[in-house]
């Protein structure tokens, strides 16, 4: 079973660059979005042998989720047991043995402004996670906005502290970590150095210059079952890439 999560920095931007022929080449089961910047009907994609679920920020194009699954969901919810809906960053999709939590995670900002609503947001977070996992294993997928070691950014001494690499975000994912989970990639590659985003400026991406902020998140249980991760970023047309989780359920 195939899951992709990406970023892909405005839905609409990306279908006119090359997103339709990505999306049939990779040919995923799960194919989760985050950053859409749209609500649904508003971008010309309907992919043949696939449901489409969407969640909307009531800001106009801002924020948004959206999932593509070759297989019905049991049961579709947004937000977090009721909370954080209105910028349509949670959509969870329940399927017979597991539960996929598609996340676009808040930013923190410049000088760490939005920090203490990305520090309500985790605690949420994980609780309702560890809530999932008590019925079912749970993957937990998303833009998560946070360079968690060292060796998941380029320049980490020059970032420490700022949002993405801050003391309270990190803290954050080794709490949700050390709660019963594990970071599928590195899990497997414990020094392999890959990133998935790149900002705009200072050539960063020809450079190389990156933080990995894009994660499969399993339950501990899925750590048996056979599997692999990958980080794709020789794919283009977000300043996100793709990245990949295959498992057999």
């Amino acid at each position: 079973m195939k899951f992709i999560s990406w970023n892909v920095n405005g839905f609409r931007a990306v279908l006119g660059k090359g997103f339709r022929e990505i999306f049939s080449s990779l040919d995923a089961d799960f194919f989760a979005l985050q950053e859409t910047k749209m609500k649904e009907g508003q971008a010309d994609f309907s992919p043949e042998g696939y449901y489409a679920y969407y969640a909307y920020a009531n800001r106009p194009g801002y924020s948004g989720t959206a999932i593509f699954a070759k297989k019905q969901a049991l049961s579709v919810s947004f937000g977090i047991e009721g909370k954080h809906t209105d910028e349509g960053r949670v959509i969870t999709l329940e399927y017979d043995s597991f539960y996929l939590v598609n996340a676009y995670v808040p930013n923190a900002q410049d000088e760490l402004k939005r920090i203490d609503y990305r520090m309500e947001f985790e605690e949420d977070m994980r609780k309702y996670l560890l809530t999932l996992s008590e019925r079912k294993s749970v993957i937990y997928c998303g833009d998560l906005n946070v360079a968690h070691e060292e060796i998941d950014i380029k320049n980490a001494r020059a970032n420490v502290g700022k949002a993405g690499f801050s003391y309270e975000e990190r803290g954050k994912m080794s709490e949700l970590l050390a709660a019963g989970f594990a970071d599928s990639f590195r899990e497997l590659y414990p020094e392999r150095v890959k990133y998935s985003w790149w900002s705009y400026r200072f050539h960063a991406r020809e450079n190389n210059a990156g933080w990995r902020l894009d994660y499969f998140i399993i339950s501990r249980d899925l750590l048996d079952k056979k599997y692999e991760a990958e980080i794709h970023n020789e794919i283009m047309g977000s300043d996100h890439c793709p990245v990949e989780f295959d498992i057999e359920l």
